[in-house]
């Protein structure tokens, strides 16, 4: 009798076929990390009180484990599987210049924007709001990057406008709503609105003086029409836009509706959208602008002044992406090692792999604590606090390079933690990982943020003068950050273009070691000065010196897993 497969009797996984072994058995693999509650972080949390939102903590906890759930992480999933779509014409050959996006990305932006992490913090009057934002971005970071990309521009878009009060009176309510209305329609017949920006061209990248999009004015005052081509435009489907061009006295800044009070399309032709690296979700595009409306947003001539209120706005938002994108990956890393063995013991035991963890853990709450200084310094400058504006000034752009610096190598080094399981892309990990590099190119790659320190440190003796009114904070409690002081000093009075990297870095890491100092346990204060400051290191993650009180500090990190 010849037997087909169709005459075998259905087996149960794992069950054994009579005299034949399993050959598909799953062991020794770690479980399913969701649900998990993104918000269980020390360092986040005491932060969080600390610069003034404490009153915002349930909500956090509540997002954070929305952030973990299987459900936002399916979002986060499908909307970087299913990347945006650009229609240029309808089926009738009219230009209509739409992005179509999955069903999940507007899942992730509705939350957003919902939850306060667009513009909402300019409208709300309490001390800390916009802490509060910061904290709500590390924890739902947990998700998805690319719809950061409006939510950020969206709030560093309101101090701009309100150079020109009449603009700053009728968009300033939209944009700060806490509902999302996709779609191209009249922007003041919107619930809210989303703001995108269009500064750089192909010519010039950074260097935005040499842009050459011209814009006319016409017989309205204050009312110009824009022609030329920018390179970098994120994000197209957005309702307005700020946007740099040259007008008669120099480089101006404008604003750009999709469409017009009358409901018209304003002249906004995407040509392509980029194929990135990562960030894929979000949609970056290069416009064309061609008779195109725009209003004039301060005064003629002074575009970059005018929009340098955004620039702070949006680097914060790169230190606080970065920081979540290492937070995540920390996560799946500890997840993994504490449920797979080898070698007879779970990863988490085995000395060289806990030192990696700690060491990941040390630089993951360093991160997460001078983003929220930077938040609260954000929060209160905007208030009228002087001095945190001056600390504002010269510590976020050092921030900027630093962290963002630090990401692309956190994520390859968590991402190792998993070993082949973390390279396969199901396991979300070469995301991660394709993501980290784009926070220290967006607003001002490495050297623009270094150069911006230097022109600060020339510029302004008040700004020098916060950073270290912050740094004598701690003096005394740690010798090694004490001479770590003392170096920068030095270096900052003989800062030039030539060691600009090197003097920014030591300033970044003067910073975090005296707020771990300050706010931190001992184990992962002392840590942090005798391997970044003190320099008892390798180049390596897992370099850690044996003293360093490795338990302690992954304790505290990924508390509960053992």
């Amino acid at each position: 009798m010849v037997t087909t497969l169709a005459d075998e009797p259905l087996q149960s996984p794992g069950a054994h076929h009579a005299g034949h072994d399993v050959t598909h058995d799953v062991t020794n693999q770690p479980p399913p990390l969701t649900p998990y509650d993104a918000s269980e972080d020390a360092a986040l949390l005491e932060g969080l009180r600390r610069e003034g939102a404490g009153w915002a903590e349930d909500d956090l906890r509540r997002l954070g484990r929305l952030a973990g759930s299987a459900r936002a992480q399916e979002w986060s999933d499908q909307a970087n599987r299913h990347e945006p779509v650009l229609r240029t014409h309808d089926r009738y050959g009219h230009r209509i210049d739409e992005v179509e996006f999955h069903p999940s990305w507007h899942h992730l932006m509705r939350t957003a924007v919902a939850e306060g992490l667009a513009a909402a913090p300019w409208a709300d009057d309490r001390p800390g709001a916009h802490v509060a934002r910061t904290a709500g971005g590390l924890v739902w970071g947990h998700t998805d990057a690319g719809h950061g990309c409006p939510t950020s521009m969206t709030y560093a878009a309101v101090p701009v406008l309100r150079r020109q009060p009449e603009l700053a009176e009728a968009y300033e309510p939209l944009l700060t709503s806490r509902e999302y209305e996709p779609g191209l329609s009249v922007p003041a017949g919107k619930r809210g609105l989303l703001a995108g920006m269009g500064m750089t061209e192909k010519q010039g990248g950074s260097d935005v003086r040499t842009n050459t999009t011209a814009a006319t004015p016409t017989a309205e005052p204050g009312v110009y029409t824009l022609r030329g081509h920018k390179w970098f435009t994120s994000a197209p489907m957005c309702d307005v836009f700020l946007v740099l061009a040259q007008a008669p006295d120099g480089l101006s800044c404008f604003l750009v509706p999709r469409v017009l009070p009358d409901g018209t399309r304003n002249t906004f032709r995407i040509q392509r959208l980029k194929e990135k690296l990562g960030n894929r979700s979000n949609a970056s595009s290069e416009p064309e602008f061609d008779g195109t409306v725009a209003w004039l947003v301060g005064p003629e001539g002074q575009g970059v002044k005018t929009i340098i209120e955004m620039v702070n706005c949006t680097r914060l938002d790169c230190v606080m992406m970065s920081a979540a994108l290492m937070r995540k990956t920390l996560v799946e890393a500890g997840h993994h090692v504490r449920h797979r063995s080898a070698f007879g013991a779970r990863l988490v035991d085995q000395p060289l792999m806990r030192n990696v963890l700690a060491d990941l853990a040390l630089e993951s709450e360093a991160a997460t604590a001078l983003t929220l200084r930077l938040a609260g310094a954000a929060d209160r400058a905007v208030r009228g606090d002087a001095g945190e504006a001056a600390f504002r000034r010269i510590a976020t752009a050092a921030g900027k390079y630093w962290v963002t610096k630090r990401g692309p190598a956190f994520t390859a080094e968590a991402l190792e933690c998993l070993g082949g399981n973390g390279y396969v892309e199901e396991s979300g990990m070469p995301r991660h990982y394709r993501e980290a590099p784009l926070l220290s190119i967006w607003e001002g790659s490495g050297n623009v943020n270094a150069l911006d320190v230097l022109r600060a440190l020339g510029r302004d003796t008040a700004t020098a003068q916060a950073l270290f009114d912050e740094l004598a904070l701690t003096r005394g409690a740690d010798a090694r950050l004490d001479a770590a002081v003392a170096g920068l000093k030095g270096w900052s009075a003989r800062g030039s273009q030539a060691n600009a990297r090197r003097l920014v870095e030591r300033m970044a890491l003067t910073l975090q070691g005296s707020l771990l100092v300050r706010h931190a346990p001992a184990a992962v204060a002392d840590a942090f000065c005798a391997t970044r400051l003190g320099g008892d290191w390798g180049h390596a993650f897992g370099t850690l010196p044996a003293t360093a009180g490795l338990d302690a500090i992954v304790e505290r990190a990924l508390p509960g897993g053992d």
